[in-house]
């Protein structure tokens, strides 16, 4: 039985020096809780000759990932340095020299999962990867261990801690999107280039690594849909608090017999509702289990020490699997092939505001042509418009498909009394 594990560590930017800052300020702990003794051998770098306090004086910097994935004295690697293509091939060589392997790679494990899955069935290696959705949310183990005798059959989330943030800040300051985005950028909740977040894609991969764990199909990004924040105006904020909500991005995920639908959108939830009131950069997951029935998993989704700690947790789980021999069976395949939702059979309730003319019998045309398509109305708001001879029209729906929705919404769009279709938003609540 080993008494010292090895590892060697992939990228030295905020998550990787928290790693480290971590395995030194608990070494006793992880020791006692471990029995064993963790070092970090070797970590990659861009550039070797830059000043670095390191607290183990031995720990060797190299920029050739060979020097770690060759290494036979390594046990494990740790990956946070981010990226796919160049990444992935990194992986896959430390797998195929016997290396278990944990990282916090949500696109990686998005897009690549299965793939790296197959390598470490083969070689008999561990992958494990808590820190790659809401940080420091145990949210992927929960669903795996704790959630793991129940069925579930919905999740939603606020997985997202970027576009969380502006929205907070918009509700709360009556700021612009733009100006809480620069806001954001300045104080680091936001990349230089924020597209991933705001527009969706960063949740938009979250999601799809839950959906695979929560109702164990192959899930791909593809299958998601997904709309992000651009263009979410003031408007819309105040109008969902006059009509009892408040908006969030969502991922949302749902399993029932006609299939799985997922999606990322901005997305009216009832004020009461426990997924309104997290706010700034904090994440948190709402699970529905047929068994459990609602539970919901709250903390920081993105910083140095919560992402690293769900690393390092990652780490022990490693540890004890090598000290008990069972390396290489905590993997298992999704047990049911992939059954997408049609459109047909999606029902969702919608917020709509639109600009129209201020003429008589311009409601009753309207809701119409919503009749047409089995839309009714749970609320409808009619208010003043700036533009002269022009009204500014919110609507919430009633439970409708999406596929009868979009028919509607094609003929409003042409409607003659339509000036502008402003906004669409999914509802969460009532029926």
């Amino acid at each position: 039985m080993k008494n010292t594990i090895t590892v060697g560590l992939l990228g030295l930017g905020t998550v990787g020096s928290g790693v480290i800052e971590i395995l030194h300020d608990h070494k006793e702990r992880i020791q006692h809780r471990t029995g064993c003794e963790v070092t970090i051998k070797s970590v990659l770098v861009n550039n070797v000759e830059k000043p670095r306090e390191l607290p183990d004086g031995s720990t060797n910097l190299t920029d050739r990932y060979e020097d770690i994935t060759r290494d036979p004295e390594i046990d494990v690697v740790v990956e946070v340095m981010g990226g796919i293509d160049h990444t992935l091939t990194i992986l896959l060589e430390a797998i195929q020299h016997g290396k278990h392997v944990v990282t916090a790679n949500k696109d990686l494990i998005a897009q690549h999962g299965a793939e790296l899955f197959a390598a470490c069935q083969e070689s008999g290696s561990d992958l494990y990867y808590e820190a790659s959705v809401a940080a420091g949310v145990p949210i992927i183990r929960s669903i795996m261990d704790g959630l793991s005798s129940d069925r579930i059959t919905k999740m939603m989330g606020i997985v997202n801690g970027t576009t969380n943030y502006i929205m907070t800040k918009m509700s709360q300051d009556g700021a612009d999107f733009d100006s809480i985005l620069k806001e954001a950028q300045d104080l680091g909740f936001a990349e230089a280039d924020p597209t991933a977040d705001v527009d969706g894609l960063d949740a938009a991969r979250k999601m799809t690594i839950l959906s695979i764990l929560g109702f164990s199909m192959p899930f791909n990004l593809e299958d998601v849909e997904v709309k992000g924040i651009r263009g979410l105006s003031l408007s819309d904020i105040q109008y969902a608090e006059e009509l009892g909500y408040r908006i969030k991005l969502i991922g949302i995920a749902e399993n029932d017999a006609n299939g799985v639908s997922v999606s990322v959108e901005p997305t009216f939830l009832p004020a009461t509702h426990p997924l309104s009131s997290v706010n700034d950069e904090f994440n948190a997951v709402y699970v529905y289990g047929d068994a459990v029935g609602e539970t919901m998993f709250y903390g920081p989704g993105a910083g140095k020490l919560p992402t690293a700690t769900a690393v390092v947790s990652d780490l022990i789980a490693v540890l004890k699997n090598i000290r008990l021999g069972t390396t290489g069976t905590a993997y298992v395949q999704p047990q049911f092939p992939k059954q997408v939702m049609p459109k047909d059979q999606q029902m969702t309730k919608k917020y709509i505001r639109l600009h129209v003319l201020d003429q008589t019998g311009m409601l009753m045309e309207i809701t119409k042509i919503f009749a047409q398509y089995n839309i009714s109305f749970d609320q409808i708001i009619q208010r003043s418009y700036e533009e002269d001879g022009e009204r500014e029209l919110m609507m919430v729906t009633h439970q409708v498909s999406e596929e009868d929705f979009s028919q509607a919404m094609k003929e409003i769009e042409t409607h003659h009394s339509v000036k502008s279709v402003e906004s669409i938003f999914r509802v969460e609540g009532g029926s």
